[in-house]
């Protein structure tokens, strides 16, 4: 047996070199957990795929999406140069698919991003503050969940008219309310919690406090509650361009696409396909992407 010789008031080596213990901040074990989280990742990497075609669809696209041929009508997949076919006024369907997802994305992402600003601050400050505030903010909220998403952005965008602009704006609409509540939710559970009574207890302002201490603490639930409404927005979108309430012909959209061919179904069927299967996988993308980063900010799990 070995003995190790210590002199009084000397600790032992081992003691001395042993490391330190490093402890990752939150968003540290979030970033922690999505690199191992192969399948979020994977999703993740197909929507940059699809956020990159539309952005340089100008690059990619082989044909004009707007230059149309009656003898190049309805072409099937594979037809000479048309890669996706053509549709009913001989059009590249690659082309268009190409640009369409520029306003299909755009018509996703920009009303959930305005919505979250929105609806996030209104739901901090009503949930904060409380009182009356919280009763004027949240009654006003609940009037719009008397009626169905989809019912309440066609009711909306029929009343301002067709267009790209219009249909952001009923978009963003119907998503503010359901973020107001996710945040009125989460700061209510943050507001009394001892950290923010100290705060108070120090003489800092409202404003100082919510910046400091509750946006911090809320951003995560508001985060992932966002995320997974850009799947429905995608969705929502290409209805209303489906219905004619949304973008307007000759832009490339993929649910004005789908109208335009659902004429052309029984001739040449798997063209007619390809923009509800683009609407399909970026919806599925977005969705498990959500649910990744809903697994990752989740603290229990």
């Amino acid at each position: 047996m070995t003995y190790i010789a210590v002199t009084p008031g000397e600790a032992p080596a081992a003691s001395q070199s042993a490391p330190a213990l490093k402890v990752r901040s939150y968003w540290q074990s979030v970033g922690y957990r999505l690199r191992y989280d192969y399948m979020t990742l994977f999703f993740g990497s197909v929507v940059i795929l699809i956020l990159l075609s539309a952005i340089f669809a100008p690059l990619l696209a082989p044909m004009d999406p707007y230059e149309s041929s009656l003898i190049n009508r309805l072409k099937p997949i594979g037809y000479k140069d048309f890669i996706f076919g053509t549709d009913k006024l001989g059009r590249d369907i690659l082309s268009r698919l190409l640009y369409g997802g520029r306003i299909s994305l755009a018509m996703g992402i920009i009303p959930v991003l305005i919505a979250t600003i929105v609806g996030g601050s209104l739901g901090v400050l009503a949930g904060f503050l409380g009182g009356r505030t919280n009763m004027a903010i949240m009654r006003t909220v609940d009037v719009f969940y008397a009626f169905p998403s989809i019912l309440l952005a066609v009711a909306i965008s029929g009343a301002l008219g067709g267009g790209v602009f219009n249909g952001m704006a009923s978009l963003t609409l119907v998503f503010i309310p359901p973020l107001c509540r996710v945040a009125e939710t989460a700061t209510s559970q943050v507001r009394n919690l001892d950290f923010v009574e100290a705060a108070r207890a120090t003489g800092a302002g409202t404003f100082s406090i919510i910046r400091v201490h509750i946006l911090g603490n809320v951003l995560g639930p508001i985060t992932i509650y966002a995320s997974s409404l850009v799947s429905v927005s995608i969705l929502l979108a290409s209805g209303l361009s489906f219905l004619g309430l949304g973008v307007t012909p000759p832009e490339p959209d993929w649910g004005l696409m789908l109208n335009t061919l659902r004429g052309a179904i029984y001739i040449n069927p798997m063209v007619c396909a390809l923009p509800g299967v683009a609407i399909l996988i970026t919806s599925v993308c977005f969705n498990l992407v959500s649910d990744g980063l809903r697994s990752a900010m989740d603290v229990r799990m």
